[in-house]
């Protein structure tokens, strides 16, 4: 009987395990278990057609330089419930512009041009991915947040949104509020300071 990609590529991690590599996460060293991220809607704003650039530089279209709002860099892993690192997943995100528009028919077609609006990286041996991009604003009904999916091959392992610490919309957003406090915590996470701008550190776990 065939054995399904994601699981292959877990056992063959898991036997490598003997000696608790460094690329490895220390949940997985210590034996502890973690919990999935929490899953959320796609949303109406995906991409109907992905753009041509779509690396993940989001404040660069092509030639064009976005240079509005605050920067940021969102970062992480993918790892599966034992800290293992997901090795070649896809990981998405897409948002809308400074002025709460994204790219899409949905919304006019009227976020700016030289906001790319959506990336996407392909996560490697360590599990970890890395965007370039603004920080989130809010929109009519909804608290600032990014959206977030996890791909692996042609499995779809997680949709998600990733909210900003202690920002006052949270609290009036109908589906940050509908999540309990553990699985708010999992998916609101603290904008940083540092010297090239902001950054969001957002680790993601998926079940296997």
């Amino acid at each position: 009987m065939s054995t399904h990609p994601l699981r292959r590529r877990l056992l063959i991690a898991s036997a490598a395990v003997v000696a608790a590599p460094a690329w490895l996460s220390p949940a997985l060293a210590q034996g502890k278990s973690l919990r999935p991220t929490p899953s959320q809607t796609e949303g109406p704003f995906y991409p109907v057609t992905l753009p041509a650039d779509s690396d993940a530089d989001l404040l660069k279209n092509g030639k064009a330089v976005y240079s509005k709002g605050q920067p940021t860099w969102v970062d992480g892993t993918v790892t599966d419930l034992a800290g293992v690192p997901v090795a070649g997943a896809v990981v998405e995100i897409w948002q809308c512009d400074h002025e709460g528009r994204y790219h899409h028919p949905g919304d006019g077609g009227r976020a700016d041009p030289a906001f790319q609006g959506f990336g996407q990286v392909t996560v490697g041996r360590d599990g970890r991915y890395r965007f370039r991009t603004l920080k989130p604003v809010p929109y009519t009904g909804r608290t600032p947040h990014i959206h977030v999916k996890v791909r692996l091959d042609r499995q779809e392992l997680l949709t998600t949104q990733l909210y900003v610490a202690g920002d006052p919309g949270n609290e009036r957003d109908g589906l940050w509020r509908r999540m309990n406090e553990e699985a708010r915590a999992a998916v609101t996470v603290p904008f940083t300071p540092g010297s090239d701008g902001l950054r969001a550190t957002f680790p993601i776990a998926v079940q296997a």
